[in-house]
């Protein structure tokens, strides 16, 4: 089979080019962060990558409930053996026979695109979590056959797999408060805005006080403690995948600092790492990992 594998992935060199090319493109610190990982894990993990933003686009940049539709579609008929001739599916039909890639999460990926075409503000952080998990848990649960491809994924490891996804979607919003406004949605949940005496108007206003921080921090202090479950079961991972993947979630958590440092001003730009706060930070996970052997 290693041949075979071996044969397909040089066959689809450049439609895995292509992959790397949408991640390069819309997530640095994810590009930055799995570049590290041996070559056939780094290409899947940029394929399962494009398939997400594939999905993502059907829901921002087309707002068509038809497209997703035929994602869907495309996804049945890959399901019964039969790979669209595109760069995705042929790239997907590579993964899929390296490693021992579990379905379920990509329907999820789909359904969580589709919660966004119908979007409504979360009214709790349960219904914001059980939100994050369909459009980023889904995504830890896609990426542990290839982070942990020598054994079987056991039931703690999966829910650390999802527990991050579900962090990075909350740093996301955290992150994107003012351009997800832009696009009229608040994900800030109604309760926790009623709790920090934090309104709509004072959002939309663009107005940074202490009912805004203090909103803030709440949804900040959820995303903080479910980075922390796979922080403890990284060395559950291949050893080769333990680096890139603790740098993943350091480089993703920091971007709560930047936003902090810059004054919680997420609502009028877009904080992000810089390049060598990035470096000290994969530095520092590194030798964490080094004195945790």
């Amino acid at each position: 089979m290693s041949a075979v594998v071996d044969a397909l992935f040089a066959e689809r060199e450049g439609d895995f080019a292509w992959c790397e090319s949408v991640i390069a493109r819309n997530s640095s610190s994810f590009h930055r962060a799995f570049s590290g990982l041996p070559k056939q894990k780094r290409q899947g993990v940029y394929a399962l990558y494009a398939f997400c933003r594939v999905a993502d686009d059907c829901a921002d940049r087309e707002a068509d409930e038809a497209s997703l539709d035929a994602l869907r579609g495309e996804l049945d008929r890959f399901c019964a053996g039969e790979v669209a001739d595109t760069p995705l599916w042929r790239v997907m039909e590579a993964v899929f026979l390296a490693f021992d890639i579990d379905e379920g999460p990509f329907y999820d990926m789909i359904e969580g695109q589709r919660r966004d075409l119908a979007f409504r503000q979360p009214a709790t952080m349960e219904e914001l979590e059980e939100y994050a998990y369909y459009v980023a848990g889904s995504v830890g649960l896609m990426l542990l056959p290839l982070l942990r491809a020598s054994a079987p994924t056991g039931g703690r490891l999966r829910e650390s797999g999802v527990a991050l996804g579900v962090a990075m979607q909350l740093t996301n919003v955290l992150r994107d408060v003012g351009e997800d406004l832009e696009r009229g949605r608040v994900y800030l949940p109604v309760s926790v805005l009623k709790e920090a005496g934090c309104t709509l108007d004072g959002l939309r206003a663009h107005r940074v006080d202490d009912s805004f921080r203090r909103a803030w921090e709440v949804v900040a202090r959820r995303s903080e403690e479910l980075y922390r479950p796979m922080e403890r079961d990284v060395f559950e991972l291949d050893e080769d995948s333990r680096l890139p993947t603790l740098s993943s979630l350091v480089l993703y958590r920091a971007i709560m600092d930047e936003v902090r440092a810059s004054g919680y001003a997420c609502l009028t730009r877009r904080c992000s790492v810089p390049e060598r706060s990035a470096r000290r930070l994969v530095a520092a996970a590194a030798n964490a990992l080094s004195e945790g052997r």
